[in-house]
């Protein structure tokens, strides 16, 4: 593993990992690419809540880094008192009223790049790699993030979680959808900012590079055995070859 907690080099272990060396790259969104500088998105959850299930409540207490949005909302739910099989009966018309939600407020969507990422992508773009994404937004949520903070052309697809609730079968079918367009045999890599997306890369048997962008510091993340573990993306040029 190249581990780079400080931004400093690790020549030798990098040397073992050559991060240009993929077909392929998958990225998480939040806290990967992007950080979220409104509460448009998670607005969207409360009031999908109060319209669908007639809660007024918020997401205290409910973790969401390194979660997908229909557990986030179920989890919620069930919080307020909700059980899981009623939560999922209406949980369709929910997520469709927070994309609506989200749509109708881009206007007020103020995302902010992580350090390196345009960098990043335009020159794995000039070299001709397929982009794609694997997040735990909902679609519609998510090509509204990346076509708001400008770098939403740079993707060719995307893994969303109203396909796949869990992030391991989001990392999967994005996988196998960078296959399915490369070949069986192209070399896919995940980028991602939580545990969770370290497991779910691990799982799935591909090799994860972790960035610390995200409020997991590197060390954190090192536990997981990622194949790279960085500060941000600008440090994988102190790697290039």
């Amino acid at each position: 593993m190249v581990t780079a907690t400080d931004g400093k080099e690790q020549r030798g272990a990098a040397k073992r990992f050559d991060w240009r060396g993929f077909d392929a790259y998958l990225f998480d969104i939040d806290g990967t690419l992007l950080h979220t500088r409104d509460g448009v998105h998670y607005e969207s959850f409360l009031a999908a809540m109060e319209q669908l299930y007639g809660r007024k409540v918020g997401l205290e207490g409910i973790a969401v880094q390194g979660r997908t949005d229909p557990i986030i909302l179920l989890d919620a739910l069930e919080q307020a008192g909700i059980c899981e099989a009623e939560g999922r009966r209406l949980l369709s018309a929910a997520i469709s009223h927070m994309c609506a939600q989200v749509e109708a407020r881009a206007h007020e969507l103020r995302p902010e790049l992580c350090e390196g990422v345009t960098k990043l992508l335009t020159e794995l773009k000039r070299m001709g790699k397929l982009l794609g994404v694997t997040t735990g937004n909902v679609e519609r949520i998510g090509w509204a993030k990346l076509k708001a903070a400008g770098i939403g052309e740079y993707f060719c697809f995307g893994s969303f979680s109203d396909r796949n609730e869990t992030r391991i079968e989001i990392f999967r079918w994005g996988a196998e959808e960078a296959r399915r367009r490369l070949g069986a045999n192209a070399k896919v890599c995940f980028m991602g900012d939580t545990p969770a997306d370290v497991a779910a890369a691990k799982a799935c048997g591909f090799p994860v590079i972790a960035v610390a962008t995200g409020i997991f510091p590197a060390e954190e993340l090192a536990k997981g055995e990622p194949d790279m573990c960085i500060p941000d993306c600008e440090t994988l040029w102190s790697y290039a070859r």
